[in-house]
């Protein structure tokens, strides 16, 4: 049987009544069943949830699948847990987008690790500056609203800092290069 067809097979009182808290409220029905797979040894635990108690009038419908403990996965813990799984999308499209997580130019294993600790260092840092006002405070005279905006005053003020810097060192950047092979002319 597919899922949807096992979904509208399923009476009014299957569903559990799940209040949502994201910042408004939002009311979504919620049923969870193990059931059997047949590409899985194991039972598997199957979550439907709707935002009507019933399958006809529902307008948008999720699945989850998971094999986790059955006393840990109640409907409460479906929706929330997932609810909160944007953050993370949101993370990496920040990341891929502004940070160029995926635009490294490495070959070691070592490399890589460092390329990531230093794009997910620098989201951190950009984002607690955001959320405390801290960009705004020392790096912009506008309200930053969008993480471009703060990683856009956050690039400028480390540029800053780095033309300041090789003004004040000019013989270590100079001797640092030539230790390269390279000329700074």
């Amino acid at each position: 049987m597919r899922i949807d067809e096992l979904a509208e097979s399923l009476s009014k009182d299957t569903f559990t009544e799940v209040n949502l808290n994201l910042g408004k409220q939002k009311k979504v029905w919620v049923t969870t069943l193990e059931v059997e797979i047949t590409t899985f040894k194991e039972k598997r635990i199957v979550t439907i949830v709707m935002n009507a108690n019933t399958f006809s009038q529902a307008t948008d419908i999720d699945y989850f699948i998971t094999n986790g403990d059955p006393n840990i996965v109640t409907p409460e813990w479906i929706v929330s847990t997932y609810s909160q799984r944007n953050w993370v999308e949101v993370f990496y499209r920040e990341v891929k987008g502004w940070l160029g997580l995926k635009e490294y130019q490495v070959r070691g294993k070592r490399s890589l690790k460092r390329h990531f600790i230093l794009v997910f260092c620098a989201y951190t840092f950009i984002l607690w500056h955001k959320l405390t006002g801290g960009l705004r405070r020392r790096w912009a005279s506008k309200s930053l609203e969008t993480f471009p905006e703060a990683k856009t005053a956050f690039r400028t003020a480390m540029s800053f800092r780095f033309v300041d810097w090789l003004n004040k060192n000019r013989e270590v950047f100079i001797a640092y290069k030539a230790s390269l092979g390279f000329v700074w002319a």
